[in-house]
């Protein structure tokens, strides 16, 4: 018997994949419903090669769903994920409103599944954000063999970790033959995209970085280790799919760069592409469509004691977000944390 499972958000970016996430994993489900707000009602989705149509949030009744998949931006979380936890069904949310709860775990599974057991407390269990996960992926094998002190992580993030909007913005500008120095159009990012990066992710805070910044910070220590000192600089690029960070990591122990590629080989969810000529490395439009973190340009950094420098890159819309989500449903089921409701029955 399989699990009933809903999609909030289902019609944005990530809600339609983590529809095709679980086809293409052959997730047991014995029922998967799409829901939307009040304006997407109607609208089409696929699962598969069966169309869904979706359904309003407001008028869902969880109490025979097993798990919700939550895609629909912080305040809709805060107000339904309790509400949808209450009525027993787990809540795997993709935004940040969870993330920071003392009493909801923030899961990658291939860094701490253990700590996934932890769901009970609130039926929440929350995704770490996009350039957090790939990041920590990478970081988790290295930490465990050498010991991480402190990491220097500048991201280049793609646009459509700002959502549609980010993307179209992107395509309108770029097709409309921008040239650097015209007047352009910006709405969803403070400045023109097309042709230029823009060094501002979120909000600024009052010690000036940004409030993604500060997530990478937090998430890697409540994920990893809170002993890890971490700093962040956060730059979108005009690039449709894919977050790229180039790293630097001072290690306790010592280490070369022939121990750490040759450990995160044999690590889960990484692929290692790193051959020290033209194109012997991964990019953004290597990635896209993956379920794997790429790490390339792996190199010792003779600047501090035991260092290490390497480059990144991962499907922000997949292990950032949907497919991290689904592995965690996945988790639950593998560790015999949840039965379907309706063999309970």
């Amino acid at each position: 018997m399989g699990y009933k499972v809903a999609i909030v958000g289902a019609t944005g970016n990530v809600g339609r994949e983590m529809l095709d996430i679980l086809a293409e994993r052959a997730f047991p489900v014995s029922e998967v419903v799409a829901l939307a707000s009040q304006r997407s009602i109607g609208q089409e989705v696929t699962f598969g090669d069966k169309t869904l149509k979706t359904k309003v949030l407001d008028h869902y009744d969880f109490s025979d769903t097993d798990i919700c998949l939550m895609s629909a931006g912080g305040s809709v979380s805060k107000e339904w994920s309790p509400r949808i936890g209450a009525q027993g069904c787990v809540v795997i949310d993709n935004s940040s409103a969870w993330r920071y709860d003392q009493d909801v775990p923030l899961i990658v599974p291939e860094v701490n599944a253990d700590a996934v057991r932890g769901f009970t407390r609130k039926n929440i269990i929350a995704n770490p954000n996009c350039s957090t996960a790939q990041l920590v992926v990478v970081l988790k094998p290295l930490h465990d063999a050498f010991g991480i002190k402190r990491v220097v992580v500048s991201t280049y993030q793609s646009v459509s970790g700002a959502g549609k909007e980010g993307m179209d913005e992107l395509w309108s500008q770029t097709k409309g033959r921008y040239v650097p120095g015209q007047e352009v159009e910006a709405k969803k990012f403070s400045r023109p995209i097309a042709f230029n990066v823009i060094p501002h992710i979120d909000v600024f805070m009052e010690d000036g970085f940004t409030k993604e910044e500060w997530k990478m910070t937090v998430e890697t220590k409540k994920i990893l280790d809170p002993k890890i000192k971490l700093t962040a600089t956060c730059v979108r690029v005009p690039v449709f799919i894919g977050h790229s960070e180039a790293v630097n990591v001072e290690f306790e122990k010592p280490v070369t760069a022939d121990e750490a590629r040759e450990i995160l080989r044999r690590s889960p969810g990484i692929l290692v592409i790193d051959k020290r000529e033209p194109g012997g490395y991964a990019t953004p439009q290597d990635a896209a469509g993956e379920d794997a973190t790429y790490v390339s340009r792996i190199r010792e950094d003779g600047t501090v004691e035991n260092g290490l420098a390497f480059w990144c890159v991962s499907d922000n819309l997949r292990k950032g977000a949907a497919l991290n989500a689904v592995q965690i449903a996945e988790c639950l089921i593998n560790r015999g944390l949840i039965k379907p409701r309706a063999q309970a029955a």
